[in-house]
């Protein structure tokens, strides 16, 4: 048996047609770039996932960084996040010219540890990106008490987050904005590169419109310099197709999430645990083993793919060693980061499938 990392073989036989009609449909009208495309595409996403505002942009990357632009964020000020995440969420706060200020994630969920974000507040800090990683969200009721208590804006990393939510409200919808990835292997993937900004309120959302369009609302009229980060048309039509099947995928994924959790946790390997009263979406299943090596070679063998979600954290980082962190200033990021193994998970993935991947992964994994 062949199990894949993701199947996006499946998924696109699956609405192939509705696929090409849409790219013939945007090569016959020529909406290339921005234009009504992408309007309708935030329109479908908002409807399917929460928020009231939107722009869609170039990706997740952008969506960060004209965030952050557009809250007037930049050099000088700091930026609190969390020490496991993917390199784009430290580059984009580098990007404006701020400094990203580190902490450390909880044990269980993976998500950022509220109890160590009041210390990392300095007279600089001017934001906190808490980032809802592998589709676990963050506890957003304390952060934005704590945002709220300090004069902080809010830009929630949303990237593996697609329709998660906590206490019953939507990821990206907590904060000043909410910032969103489409590449491909999301849960909710563009056939390129796309990304998306909530926003608050529609001040800010025009403004980070203007940040994603060179700095205008009119064609040969800049009112700042911005930049170029405009979502293209064929990722917006795309994008809306798949909108209408995201819910049931998302489904799905719990499903298979659950089968996991039924078989590891029974054997006593530790596996994400849901945060209390949110919504986790597993962009990515992770479950830690004190063999890592021995385990993704026997999983390779047996043609199952796995890969490791994050193998570096942050402040170990060539590119961020100006930042002064050392090794074991974040424990607990430094001790997963060396014993996560991501294994398959997709919303076509079936019980045979998993059952193998089970099987094959308690033949060799040691806690």
């Amino acid at each position: 048996m062949n199990v894949p990392f993701v199947d996006l073989d499946a998924q696109y036989l699956s609405i192939k047609q509705e696929v090409l009609s849409a790219i013939e449909g945007v090569l016959e009208s020529k909406q290339f770039i921005q234009g009504k495309l992408s309007e309708e595409f935030v329109q479908d996403f908002i409807k399917v996932h929460g928020g009231n505002y939107g722009v869609g942009c170039s990706n997740g990357t952008s969506a960060i960084t004209v965030s952050l632009r557009a809250l007037g964020i930049g050099p000088g000020d700091e930026v609190i996040t969390v020490a496991n995440t993917f390199f784009a969420t430290i580059e984009a706060i580098a990007e404006v010219g701020a400094t990203p200020v580190l902490i450390d994630c909880d044990r269980e969920t993976y998500s950022m540890d509220v109890e160590k974000v009041a210390n990392a507040i300095s007279k600089k800090t001017k934001a906190i990106i808490p980032v809802h990683l592998y589709g676990n969200p963050a506890k957003m009721d304390n952060i934005s008490e704590i945002a709220k208590r300090h004069n902080l804006n809010i830009i929630e990393d949303c990237a593996q987050a697609h329709l998660s939510t906590y206490k019953n409200q939507a990821v990206g919808t907590f904060g000043d904005a909410g910032t969103f990835s489409f590449y491909p292997g999301k849960n909710l993937g563009a056939y390129g590169d796309a990304g998306l900004v909530l926003a608050k309120n529609k001040e800010l959302n025009d403004l980070i419109s203007m940040h994603v369009n060179h700095g205008r609302t009119k064609k040969y009229e800049h009112d700042f310099l911005a930049g170029n980060y405009r979502m293209d048309g064929i990722q917006a039509a795309i994008l809306s197709i798949k909108s209408k099947y995201i819910e049931s995928w998302t489904n799905q994924r719990i499903e298979a999430a659950a089968f996991y959790d039924s078989k590891l946790e029974h054997s006593g390997l530790k596996v994400i645990k849901k945060q209390e009263q949110g919504k986790c979406v597993y962009h990515l299943y992770v479950v830690e083993v004190s063999n890592r090596n021995e385990v993704m070679n026997y999983l390779k063998e047996n043609n199952i793919s796995c890969g490791i979600h994050y193998p570096v954290p942050m402040h170990l980082q060539p590119a961020c060693k100006h930042l002064g962190y050392e090794k074991g200033d974040f424990p607990v990021s430094e001790m997963s980061s060396d014993r996560i193994v991501s294994i398959p998970i997709f919303p076509e993935i079936s019980n045979e499938q998993q059952e193998f991947v089970v099987n094959k992964l308690l033949d060799v994994a040691r806690n």
